[in-house]
């Protein structure tokens, strides 16, 4: 019998939209039925969608955005019962037109593979989508030189940000001096808008721990331990489950798979300090010590967590591994170009119209990522910047959209990789205003071990936010510029050496609007509160009271289908009020 298999996208996203509800329903409704499985699934990556349904029969799927309870109801009287795929609600299918299809057939999923297809908290399903076979492989027939060489060939560089080869930082763990070994993966995910790794926790945790069991045989490691910041209980849950299921399948423990290499790990949950993202702040922390980053070398290839020889990768990278030793080398290296081979994942945030988890070759344009992929930008408006690197990174502005999305292309632009985010920017974003939230970031998450970044990023805010206010001086650029400098040459870490990239490249890209909020105590993008004005049109105004009703402070007063004044002393520029006229009389200058 064929059976029909219904999955439900239950990951922090899908719950956090509502798809508990919705499982609850289905499990209702199809309880006690042997011609349909129903499963919870990880992360789709549609986010926007969410909850999302999939109705997969006879390798046909058919997903579904929005789904309500009710609705659920629907697909399966409809679809499930009598194979009528409904038109409404219907966003992805593998065989008709769907409004998502081009968002889904543009990506490449190697990282993503299993993410949205697979039980997570079931290890026969990801054996049965060929988990485990490539540990199989190195175990049975691959030296550890070979496993690294492979992962050499392949081209595959550091996820995490910096993008250092991947298996040259294993050669040189290999290489180190000892035999007691760590291998750490760095799930300590902290960039505003970033949930790359967070998704492939709480989707797939089991090709991260077979990248890092490959990892730690071919470096000859026996430890191994996850560092995930405790902000992410469910990634946490399911890891949990993924360690005793692979030690009762023999795939982690004492002579796994009855050969001549024992590996074990544990979760270390880190409080969520953005500083214990750099390596040896995050050996710190797991030795129980403040997270504050030390001076390298000595490198964690020779002396890492407890003094031992220790090799760090995040969880995109090692997540990689087991398809590569899979699939090959050059399957990886087809995808990419230039020194960027394989695929990058990346979260679509910001004001963007598909926002959600999505992966692409390296090379891809900005544009395509954007617009073809995301769906560009919503309510009409124009394309402004794109942040990418996190706090860490740099504003892409749209003159250089065409740009392909590689380490060295990226870091051209004065932006970085970073792990992954991109937090979309229309003409509605305030380029000092996004300057000065990602600065407070860095500034709020400094360690404090280095007054540059203690101190200098607290002057730069400082500077920023006058700015913001129109109490700036045309002197306070050249100061910001000389911070900057001063900074990135004084600071110990990346945290502190980078936290002046959103301040350079906005100021690189768009001195104008810094130059306008000084010059003319205006904010072109009329976002910054204390430069701007809200006034009611007399001659549009139709005295619907319906803004005065909402406006949090009072601010607004009028008789019944009279004009209405704002009083801006008391108006506080929430923009309520816009949001609810019906005849669009209230504008910003």
């Amino acid at each position: 019998m064929t059976k029909t298999i219904v999955k439900v996208g239950m990951a922090s996203c899908g719950v956090a939209a509502g798809a508990r509800p919705v499982f609850d329903r289905l499990s209702t409704l199809l309880d006690g039925r042997d011609d349909v499985v129903l499963k919870q699934v990880g992360c789709v990556g549609l986010c926007f969608s969410e909850p999302l349904v999939e109705i997969e029969r006879e390798g046909v799927r058919s997903l579904y955005g929005k789904v309500t309870p009710e609705f659920a109801e629907q697909i399966v009287q409809d679809h499930v019962d009598r194979g009528e795929v409904l038109a409404e609600g219907l966003i992805f299918s593998t065989n008709k037109a769907a409004p998502e299809n081009t968002m889904v057939e543009k990506q490449v999923r190697v990282v993503l593979r299993n993410c949205g297809r697979i039980d997570p908290e079931k290890i026969d399903e990801y054996i049965a989508a060929g988990g485990y076979e490539a540990l199989k492989k190195v175990l049975d027939s691959m030296p550890p030189e070979q496993v690294i060489q492979e992962i050499l060939d392949s081209g595959l560089r550091g996820r995490g940000g910096a993008g250092f080869p991947t298996g040259l930082k294993w050669k040189f763990a290999r290489a180190a001096q000892g035999s007691d070994k760590y291998v750490v993966c760095n799930a300590d995910e902290g960039d505003p808008g970033a949930f790359m790794d967070r998704s492939v926790l709480e989707s797939d945790p089991h090709s991260v721990l077979e990248g890092m069991a490959i990892c730690a045989y071919a470096i000859g490691a026996t430890h191994g331990i996850i560092y995930c910041r405790a902000e992410y209980p469910l990634a946490i849950k399911h890891l949990n489950i993924a360690l005793k299921q692979a030690r009762e399948r023999g795939f982690l423990g004492e002579r796994i798979l009855g050969k001549d290499f024992s590996f074990d790990m544990y979760i270390k949950e880190g409080a969520g300090a953005f500083v214990c993202g750099e390596e040896t702040a995050l050996i710190a922390s797991i030795e129980g010590k403040r997270g504050t980053p030390r001076p390298r070398p000595p490198f964690p290839a020779q002396s890492g967590v407890w003094g031992k020889p220790t090799n760090i990768n995040n969880v995109e990278t090692l997540a990689n591994v087991a398809w590569i030793i899979q699939n090959g080398a050059g399957a990886f290296n087809r995808h990419g170009i230039g020194k960027s081979r394989g695929t990058k994942v990346f979260a679509l945030a910001g004001k963007i119209a598909k926002g959600g988890l999505v992966e692409v070759p390296m090379g891809m344009p900005l544009r395509e990522v954007i617009f073809d992929v995301g769906g560009g930008i919503p309510g009409g408006k124009a394309f402004k910047a794109v942040q990418m690197g996190g706090p860490s990174g740099g504003c892409i502005p749209a003159t250089l959209l065409d740009t392909p999305v590689d380490y060295e292309s990226i870091n051209a632009t004065g932006a970085i990789m970073g792990s992954g985010g991109m937090i979309v920017m229309d003409e509605s974003t305030c380029v000092v205003d996004v300057a000065k939230f990602f600065l407070s970031f860095t500034q709020r998450e400094s360690c404090g071990k280095c007054p540059f970044c203690r101190i200098g990023t607290k002057r730069m805010l400082e500077i920023l936010e006058r700015i913001s206010k129109g109490e700036g001086k045309m002197e306070d650029l050249d100061l910001l510029e000389e911070l900057c400098a001063q900074i990135k040459d004084g600071s110990l870490c990346g945290l502190g050496q980078t936290a002046p990239n959103p301040v350079l490249t906005t100021l690189k890209y768009f001195r104008a609007e810094y130059e306008a909020h000084i010059l003319d105590r205006k904010c072109p993008a009329k976002a910054c509160t204390s430069l701007i004005h809200y006034t009611i049109n007399p001659t549009t105004c139709i005295g619907c009271t319906k803004c005065a009703r909402v406006c949090p402070v009072k601010a607004i007063s009028g008789s019944v289908k009279q004009p209405h004044v704002i009083d801006d002393e008391t108006c506080v520029r929430c923009g309520q009020c816009i949001n609810v006229c019906p005849v669009k009389a209230i504008t910003v200058e």
